[in-house]
């Protein structure tokens, strides 16, 4: 019999919408799938540990990677830089090995775009006003940086409809439900065994 290749699953949401959380908790409920971890230049906020939530790198070698094309995607938010590793994402795929990347959706359509195979998942805040309520409650940005990061999720949320699925997070253990239940049914599909 051949061996599969794995499935790139994809997760993006709006800042402050419980992405972080719900991939901790799939990544521990969810077997043989593993997390992509991204690089940032960003310092860590409180509790994010290096190697573990991302990557931390100083801008200089950031670009330097970026300008050898070691990134699958990347993309530059609040005058910090993101990017996902390529090398270790495409050794996992071929190994077999399911890999979730929770990403922005500036850098899903990046992917999209390279028409790599990928399971595409947005998830929603209950509403805007939500959303407001759980960036105020983070307590990590100033009353300015919430207005952007709104501003942006509208945008986002725009483009949700580019996913594969759509899930609401108004409850975590509801959602996570939901995006176990697309993991599962991805990996039964026909085409993929």
């Amino acid at each position: 019999m051949m061996k599969k290749r794995g499935i790139l699953f994809i997760i993006s949401a709006p800042s402050g919408s419980g992405k972080t959380t719900l991939c901790a908790r799939l990544v521990e409920s969810v077997d043989s799938l593993y997390r992509s971890i991204s690089m940032t230049t960003r310092a860590p906020r409180p509790g994010e540990k290096d190697g573990m939530d991302y990557i931390f790198i100083e801008k200089p070698e950031f670009i330097k990677r970026q300008k050898k094309n070691e990134f699958l995607e990347w993309a530059k938010f609040f005058g910090e830089y993101y990017g996902t590793p390529k090398k270790h994402i495409l050794h996992m795929l071929k190994r077999g090995s399911d890999v979730l990347l929770s990403i922005d959706v500036q850098g899903a359509m990046k992917i999209k775009r390279l028409k790599l195979d990928a399971v595409y998942m947005f998830i929603l805040p209950p509403s805007i006003a939500m959303l407001k309520e759980r960036l105020i409650n983070r307590s990590t940005d100033s009353k300015e940086a919430i207005c952007e990061r709104l501003n942006i999720a509208k945008k986002e949320i725009l483009c949700s409809q580019k996913y594969d699925y759509v899930i609401i997070n108004n409850r975590l253990e509801s959602a996570l439900d939901n995006l176990r239940a697309i993991i599962i049914a991805e990996r039964c599909k026909t085409g993929r065994s």
